[in-house]
């Protein structure tokens, strides 16, 4: 299995909505998107599937220094190998890579976050970071994109913290800020025991109107000039909102199940955005 090769089967197989959106781009642009998102998957697998946090820390300063290494004209590992050719084409950097791995890191370190504040930093290194680099692959002219793009990244990122909260809280972990279960008095416990109330409802709810007004904002920065290049990016935004949509449809019953779209709804949502510009 040649690096392209490799890359591919790591995106397909994650089974992501950014899968779909990345159909529709052009043969060169296809294969830079899904190199860095293999990149992606890659480090943040760490975290997931590595249950002893200093086996995880080690592979991620290995990745640290496979980074550092392919920047110097060594890459090793076959996702760089792949990635490595679209880096003086789409502006690719190396300190927006390893924000992503420090990003992780930060899985490693910290379980709770105090206040949204704190949460936002995480968000920013693991998917506003990726939202930059993925804008400009997808073909960005326009600075003011950058902007939408980490808007949007947030937007993506808290959806994903809502529909995982349970997931999440199985494995130590709860993304909901401390400051805001005390706002709705929802205690940790009652997460970690998977126990519903209105009061958990109360939460969820204020979480969904957050992000949904995240997706607005982001939306509305989107410059004229790049809404014909960013297609795969308001194609993810159709899908993920869609998700949200279903959960708040749902009672927000995250606990106990992994709300999710089935592939054929993913990729009509994103052949929608495509032919017919509509989200």
């Amino acid at each position: 299995m040649n690096p392209d090769q490799y890359v591919q089967q790591k995106a397909a197989a994650s089974g992501s909505s950014f899968y779909y959106a990345f159909l529709f781009l052009p043969r060169q642009r296809r294969a830079a998107i899904t190199a860095f998102y293999a990149f992606c998957r890659e480090v943040d697998d760490v975290v997931d599937d590595v249950s002893d946090a200093s086996v995880a820390q080690a592979k991620l300063a290995w990745w640290q220094g496979e980074v550092a290494q392919a920047f110097a004209g060594r890459p090793s590992h076959p996702v760089m190998q792949a990635l490595m050719p679209h880096v003086p084409a789409y502006g690719i950097e190396q300190g927006q890579l390893q924000a992503v791995i420090e990003g992780c890191q930060m899985d490693l370190e910290q379980t709770r976050y105090l206040d949204f504040a704190g949460l936002a930093r995480y968000c920013h290194l693991v998917a506003g970071v990726v939202g930059e680099v993925a804008a400009h692959i997808f073909g960005q002219t326009d600075a003011r994109t950058t902007a939408y793009a980490h808007k949007l990244g947030l937007a993506f990122q808290l959806t994903n913290i809502i529909r995982d909260v349970g997931e999440d809280a199985m494995r130590g972990r709860i993304y909901l800020p401390i400051s805001e279960l005390q706002q709705f008095d929802v205690k940790a416990h009652e997460i970690t025991r998977r126990e519903y109330s209105d009061r958990f409802t109360a939460l969820m709810r204020f979480q969904a109107e957050r992000a949904h007004r995240l997706y607005d904002e982001a939306l509305a920065l989107l410059p004229d000039a790049d809404r014909r290049a960013q297609k795969p990016g308001l194609m993810m935004a159709s899908i993920y909102r869609t998700l949200l949509r279903e959960i708040e449809a749902d009672g927000f019953q995250v606990l106990h199940q992994r709300t999710s779209l089935t592939p054929l709804r993913k990729f009509w949502l994103a052949w929608k955005v495509q032919a017919l510009g509509r989200m």
